[in-house]
């Protein structure tokens, strides 16, 4: 029994350093993607064991990421695949930043996130169905970017999704999003009510949630 109960922790003792080491290496791949003029990264060393000591880094009892906070950061360039390895991260946050190019698809690995705020970027391309695998998402900002396309709807399946954030270039696609008759939107000071016909069969959760959408005019709706 002694034997099976040191195998174990041997194995424990492996096995956090190179989970440590791996997400490193993962932010650190944004470290070397991104333009940091103020060098607010300048203490992710890639030598150290794990970046649970680095700035803008939180991790939990276990030296696992669970939040990035790089919010207004001026930081410029893309944002990498590599975020998709951070599978215990439950807040990223890269609001106001300068940050281009595609929303890379790895992000639906994030599993526990709760938090996706890429508001304020200059991010394009369409926005990947592969978010709709983020179960414990409660918010959602990419307002004030350059996406284009539609709303995926694999986004139904979101079921905690509180805050829904997009562009009003969106607004069609917001109000296909939930095609209940009883939705209405506030829109300065005039009322747009979804049309009584359903536009796409959905299986929306009835579960009340706020949609917000603020640029350029604010636009919300209780579900």
């Amino acid at each position: 029994m002694a034997i099976f109960v040191l195998f174990y922790l041997l194995l424990f003792l492996v096995l956090e350093p190179t989970n440590a080491n791996l997400e490193g290496d993962a932010l650190f791949a944004l470290r070397r993607a991104v333009n940091d003029p103020d060098n607010v990264l300048q203490s992710w060393d890639p030598t150290l064991v794990d970046p649970c000591t680095w700035f803008h880094v939180t991790c939990d009892g276990q030296n696992r990421v669970t939040r990035l906070d790089l919010g207004n950061a001026k930081l410029s360039g893309k944002l990498v695949p590599d975020l998709g390895k951070l599978d215990r991260l439950q807040y990223l946050e890269l609001y106001m930043n300068n940050l281009v190019g595609p929303i890379p698809g790895e992000l639906g690995k994030l599993k526990s996130l709760i938090s996706l705020d890429l508001y304020h970027n200059n991010l394009t391309g369409s926005i990947p169905p592969s978010l709709s695998n983020l179960s414990n998402l409660r918010f959602l900002r990419l307002n004030r970017n350059r996406l284009t396309g539609r709303i995926p709807r694999e986004l139904t399946k979101l079921g905690n999704l509180k805050i829904l954030d997009f562009d009003i270039a969106m607004l069609l696609d917001l109000i296909l999003f939930f095609p209940d008759s009883k939705m209405s939107f506030a829109w300065g000071t005039r009322e747009l009510r979804q049309p009584s016909s359903e536009l796409i069969d959905l299986n929306v959760s009835k579960a009340p949630a706020y949609y917000l959408v603020t640029h350029p005019t604010d636009i919300w709706a209780e579900i």
